[in-house]
């Protein structure tokens, strides 16, 4: 599934940053493959507002298109 799909409340894994220059970007605001995180709130085809190692980030959409995510149950 891709970050851009998660909907808000929802917890998850990061599974896969695609691109290196933004996987390094990512990294220094701790969002890296592994990390879980949770989907605070999302404006439809904006940006989505994540928690992640009790940092609060937003991510805009073209970019959560290309993260993929793994839904915790």
């Amino acid at each position: 599934m891709r970050l851009s799909e998660v909907k808000a409340g929802r917890s998850f894994k990061i599974i896969s940053i695609p691109d290196d220059e933004i996987r390094v970007r990512a990294i220094r605001l701790g969002m890296f493959e592994g990390a879980d995180a949770e989907c605070i709130f999302k404006i439809s085809g904006g940006p989505v507002m994540l928690s992640v190692g009790g940092q609060e980030i937003a991510v805009g959409n073209p970019l959560a298109k290309k993260i993929i995510v793994d839904l915790r149950k």
